[in-house]
């Protein structure tokens, strides 16, 4: 693939999940905040499909073989301990690095403090990666593909990592269905003079 095709191709996908995450409304505050106190699932709903879809996707590439998987080595304490802080910071700031711009966009005016510490964190870490990836930090199990150890091809290890994936999103879906949980105004057509509570869900981006 050419650089000019990859960066066409780079291109059509961000706005495609652009697209699709505004549409979500997941970039809200509210769901997110929600779905790290466990009020709501829509964010985990959302996100596990992205992960179902992509794991098709790449079944069917590495399967035909067009793509080749190159994974990363195990770092589990850098993992834990990066995610425990990632999750405060979320839970914190009702935003994650993937839904910031999304909600500099609309005109959430907190969002752009949010957008500069995440910066502000990307060079620190520049800086202090050399320090950490000598410390326990960096130690790591080695590169580790789930389907190797139990001795199947890569493509149908995804497929039944998606089929999984299908049925506890039917699960959630069935026990927390998306509509009462965005609010009976979502798609903008609430009957005159009925009031939806979901809609308190959302803080409101600055005038």
């Amino acid at each position: 693939m050419s650089l000019t095709l990859a960066i066409a191709v780079g291109l059509v996908m961000g706005i495609a999940f652009g697209f699709a995450l505004e549409k979500s409304r997941v970039f809200e505050p509210g769901i997110i905040v929600g779905q790290m106190q466990l009020r709501n699932f829509i964010m985990l709903k959302v996100f596990l499909t992205a992960v179902a879809t992509g794991a098709v996707v790449l079944a069917v590439l590495n399967g035909f073989g067009y793509v080749k998987l190159q994974p990363k080595a195990a770092l589990y304490a850098a993992d834990i301990i990066g995610g425990l802080i990632l999750g405060v910071g979320i839970a914190l700031a009702g935003a994650c690095p993937g839904t910031t711009l999304a909600q500099v966009g609309v005109g959430y005016r907190d969002a752009l403090f949010t957008l500069l510490g995440g910066i502000a964190g990307a060079v620190a870490f520049s800086y202090a990666q050399p320090a950490l990836s000598t410390s326990f930090l960096g130690q790591g199990g080695g590169r580790l593909i789930f389907t190797d150890l139990i001795g199947i091809p890569y493509w149908v290890g995804a497929l039944l990592l998606a089929a999984a994936l299908v049925a506890i999103l039917v699960a959630l879906e069935k026990w927390k269905p998306w509509r009462d949980e965005m609010g009976g105004d979502v798609d903008g057509n609430l009957p005159q003079g009925h009031s939806s509570s979901g809609s308190k869900m959302f803080a409101q981006p600055a005038e």
